[in-house]
């Protein structure tokens, strides 16, 4: 279950529940003991013991983890994108497809849950440290709090953008993605490939300025919601890739990452381009529907003209694939220019 500003009371309506099976057999196995992982390969141990600190809460690694579970899809592709599969002792809760250069990788570990694991499979597990992109992920339901995990000497690592005090919480920019992808690396002892990574999208996004495909364009970025719209607004995800491809999103004004506006306000604004994020919850096909169906939505210029990009919902959050987000936003921009 999320938690992204309103969006987790949208989420509360969905079932939260583990797959039965996996979670049965993974207390089987803790029975007789969790099984012996190898110590990953092409790692150093410098710098261990490391102190891990995220949202005010610090544990201390002894060795870099080799059992790692990543609750939620973010935290997943950040240590996929660190080429740290092999450190992974299971994964839960995917909002879409994993992106495809790692699906291979992906595909190697165990999937512990559908949505989120509970406690008693993550210690089956024999997991060394949790990262959560979500506070839910540390939730009773969930992995359990992280004060109970470190008792059962298992540290964990919360998203610095989901911390439990919104005045902690950090700022939403591609500088914080990058530290937090840094702090991961670092406590998985592979620090130089977080340095790798960042580099290689600090090129990637001057690339993408110079071209700014979305120059002099107004953006809806829709998110879901029908009797009202949950938007992307000024301080989120969707408006670094808005920002990141040159163009204005039509409600930079509203505080926090997403919000609801009214309907009102979107035909007042009458975009020239609609965003939509794509997602199991709300498909990009049903918001085009419901635009479609709409007597008044249906007259926006944008909705006449068909002028719609589509983003995976796991690029419109802070990690390791927005980049591909603004990529994708970018290439699709640019064909609706042709």
């Amino acid at each position: 279950m999320h938690i992204h500003e309103g969006l987790e009371k949208k989420l509360r309506s969905r079932p939260l529940h583990a797959v039965v099976s996996v979670t049965v057999a993974a207390v089987l196995a803790g029975c007789a003991g969790a099984p012996e992982r190898p110590a990953a390969a092409s790692i150093e141990a410098s710098g261990f013991p490391h102190e891990l600190s995220s949202c005010g809460f610090t544990v201390t690694l002894p060795s870099p983890p080799t059992a790692v579970v990543t609750m939620n899809q973010t935290a997943t592709e950040i240590v996929l994108a660190l080429d740290a599969a092999d450190q992974l002792a299971g994964t839960a809760y995917l909002d879409d497809e994993i992106a495809e250069q790692w699906q291979e990788a992906y595909d190697a570990v165990p999937v512990l849950a559908d949505q989120y694991a509970d406690s008693e499979t993550i210690l089956a597990a024999g997991a060394d440290l949790v990262i959560g992109s979500w506070i839910s992920a540390f939730s009773d339901e969930a992995a359990g709090s992280r004060e109970a995990l470190r008792d059962s000497g298992i540290a964990s690592y919360l998203s610095p953008f989901s911390c439990e005090d919104p005045d902690a919480r950090a700022a939403v920019n591609f500088d914080s993605v990058w530290a937090e992808i840094a702090d991961i690396a670092t406590a998985l002892g592979v620090p130089e490939r977080a340095e790798q990574l960042k580099a290689d999208q600090q090129d990637a996004l001057a690339r993408l300025a110079d071209q700014a495909p979305g120059a002099g364009l107004n953006m809806f970025w829709y998110d879901s919601g029908d009797k009202s719209a949950y938007a992307g607004t000024g301080d989120g995800g969707p408006q670094i890739i808005i920002d990141a491809v040159g163009g204005t999103n039509i409600f930079a004004d509203v505080p926090g990452s997403w919000a609801d506006v009214s309907w009102e306000r979107v035909v007042a604004a009458d975009p020239d381009v609609i965003v939509l994020a794509d997602a199991g919850w709300s498909s990009a096909q049903d918001k085009i529907t419901h635009l479609g169906n709409d007597p008044v939505l249906s007259q926006l210029r944008a909705v006449e003209a068909g002028a719609f990009v589509i983003v995976p919902f796991s690029e419109t959050v802070p990690g390791a694939r927005m980049l591909q987000g603004v990529e994708r936003v970018a290439a699709q921009l640019a064909d609706l220019g042709r």
